[in-house]
């Protein structure tokens, strides 16, 4: 049974009555009042459903051997996979002014980048992804079962059928940062929906989300000189498909924004974009959504902001709690994934280069708040 919280009630009555003389408007007043109250029986509070809050489970993951992890995503049988740099590491040499990867001469990453863990134990099922990216960042599993994944060095997005360790379909040119409708620079992250209909985060250097057909051809760049919105790192995706709305990290202006995602099968959504935005919130890095709700986590962003997860609503533009592990804090969220049937919840983290699960409890106290130490 979900949380319920309490919620006074304030009733205003409007009475309209015609009293034969001016003598008597004070009684006919507060007569009427007075019938009032002996009659009706006003509620004096209201029970209204809290939102899942995700509980940390303890000693998950704990003997995974990783590099930083970039990307979390759950696969269809609710498994997590993950993406992760090995011994590579993003830093201020990674890159020079015009957005060249400097450590070509390295090669690719000679291990395994793309891990399927047991959503129960944590142990690394199955395992690919040697010797195919430099730098990777974003990774999700569209409703197909096809992997997609984002290489920051690469400039690249490619798609990876069920199976198969060559990509299908490619976005971008290879090691080449561009601003054209063919190239890409650092590519972030991607959102699929059932319709096959494909949104690339672009990123680092353009702060744009490119939109696709399912057969990789472009449909349209948002934003639009003339659409009032403004991104800066867009950083992580989410579709809320029934509401036909796309959510995004808008990491540097430190807030998500959702437009209208004009989905092929779905009813029109929002004409105009909206945000999401609190002084708490600082740099969002990561979105998932299930349902209605959005899940984010941000990254360090000030010493005044923790470090710490979100719940959203993004139809009422408000954050409706906050969360985190109970063992430790965060440190460095980079992504977050949730599995379909919106139990269980990930985060995956660069520099303690960990994977944490949650688990959704649906009964706690409205007031307490997790652990901040």
């Amino acid at each position: 049974m979900a949380a319920l919280a309490v919620l006074p009630i304030c009733y205003v009555l409007l009475l309209c009555y015609h009293p034969a003389t001016a003598n008597s408007i004070q009684d006919s007043f507060y007569n009427q009042i007075q019938n009032v109250l002996n009659h009706i029986r006003l509620p004096e509070e209201e029970e209204v459903l809290l939102p899942p809050r995700p509980k940390e489970v303890v000693g998950w993951g704990v003997n995974l051997k990783l590099g930083q992890v970039s990307g979390v995503t759950v696969n269809n049988v609710g498994q997590p996979v993950i993406f992760h740099r090995g011994p590579r590491i993003w830093d201020e040499r990674s890159f020079n002014k015009s957005h060249y990867f400097q450590q070509r001469s390295q090669g690719p990453i000679r291990e395994d980048t793309v891990l399927i863990l047991d959503p129960h134990s944590g142990a690394v099922l199955n395992s690919w992804g040697r010797d195919l990216f430099y730098l990777p960042h974003g990774i999700t599993v569209d409703p197909e079962g096809n992997t997609w994944l984002t290489d920051v060095a690469l400039h690249q997005v490619f798609k990876f059928s069920p199976g198969s360790r060559r990509p299908g379909l490619t976005f971008g040119q290879r090691f080449m940062p561009g601003h054209g409708v063919r190239q890409l620079c650092k590519p972030t992250s991607v959102a699929v929906a059932t319709s096959g209909e494909i949104f690339i985060a672009d990123g680092y250097c353009n702060s744009r989300i490119l939109k696709f057909d399912g057969n990789g051809d472009l449909v349209r760049v948002f934003p639009q000189q003339q659409e009032f919105l403004s991104l800066q790192v867009p950083h992580s995706l989410a579709l809320l498909e029934y509401r036909d709305l796309l959510c995004i990290a808008d990491r540097e202006n430190m807030r998500v924004a959702c437009i209208g995602a004009k989905l092929r099968d779905s009813r029109p959504g929002p004409s105009a974009a909206f945000t999401i935005q609190q002084p708490d919130m600082g740099r969002v890095f990561g979105i998932a959504s299930h349902g209605d709700l959005v899940y984010a986590v941000n990254g360090y962003s000030s010493p005044m902001i923790p470090v710490q997860g979100f719940t959203l609503d993004p139809l009422a533009e408000a954050v409706l709690d906050h969360w985190g592990p109970t063992t430790k804090l965060f440190q460095s969220p980079h992504d977050i994934a949730i599995s379909q049937d919106g139990h269980s919840l990930y985060v995956s983290e660069i520099g303690p280069n960990r994977v944490w699960k949650f688990e959704m409890q649906h009964n706690y106290e409205p007031n307490s708040e997790p652990n901040t130490f």
